[in-house]
C-alpha cells in the first residue's frame, strides 16, 4: 500500500529529490568539499549528484546501510517489537538473514577511518545506520549510538584531530 513506511535497509530505492531548497542548503553548508564518497545505494548516489553535480562520487561498498535481511521491505508496523532488549543486546541483535548493528559498525568504521587517514574535508552520502556507526566510533559506544535519531537529508559532522581522535561537531542538522 502506498504511504506506509517500510524498512528500506539494502533495498536499492531511488532518492526523493523533491526538496531542492533543502539539497541546496545542505550543499551550501559544506562549501569546501574536497572529496565526495557515497554508499553504492542508488538513493545515496542520486543525493550526492544532486548536491554536488560537478564532483564525482567515489563509491565504497562498506558504507551500505545495515542489512535487515528478511525484514527488508516490510511495513514498520509489522516489525517485531525489540523495545524490551537492552541497548547492548539490541546492538548485537541480528535480523533473520541480516546483520547486527555491531557488524555494521565494524564495516563502516573501517571505511571512515580510511577516509580520515587521507586527511582533508570529506562528504559521505550514506544512511542513518552509517551515521550512527560514525557516532558510535566518535563516542566510543556502539549501543549508545542507537539512541540517536537520524533524519533523511540531514547533516552530521565530525572533526578528526591530529592524533586521530574523533569529536562530534554537529548532529542531524536539517535545512
Amino acid at each position: 500500500m502506498a504511504g506506509k513506511a517500510r524498512l528500506a535497509g539494502r533495498l536499492d530505492l531511488p532518492a526523493d529529490l523533491s526538496d531542492r531548497a533543502g539539497l541546496t542548503a545542505l550543499a551550501a553548508r559544506l562549501p569546501c568539499v574536497a572529496r565526495l564518497t557515497s554508499s553504492p545505494a542508488r538513493r545515496c548516489l542520486m543525493t550526492a549528484g544532486a548536491m554536488f553535480p560537478a564532483l564525482p562520487a567515489r563509491v565504497d561498498d562498506r558504507l551500505w546501510e545495515q542489512s535487515f535481511g528478511d525484514w527488508e521491505g516490510i511495513d514498520h508496523a509489522a516489525l517485531p517489537d525489540l523495545g524490551p532488549l537492552s541497548p547492548e543486546a539490541l546492538a548485537g541483535h541480528c535480523p533473520p538473514q541480516g546483520e547486527s548493528f555491531r557488524d555494521l559498525c565494524l564495516r563502516t568504521t573501517a571505511a571512515l577511518l580510511d577516509l580520515a587517514a587521507e586527511g582533508g574535508i570529506h562528504v559521505v552520502t550514506a544512511h542513518a545506520g552509517t551515521v550512527r556507526a560514525a557516532l558510535a566510533h566518535a563516542t566510543g559506544s556502539i549501543p549508545g549510538a542507537l539512541s540517536f535519531q537520524v533524519a533523511p537529508l540531514s547533516l552530521t559532522r565530525f572533526h578528526v584531530g591530529s592524533h586521530g581522535q574523533w569529536s562530534v561537531a554537529e548532529v542531524n542538522w536539517q535545512p
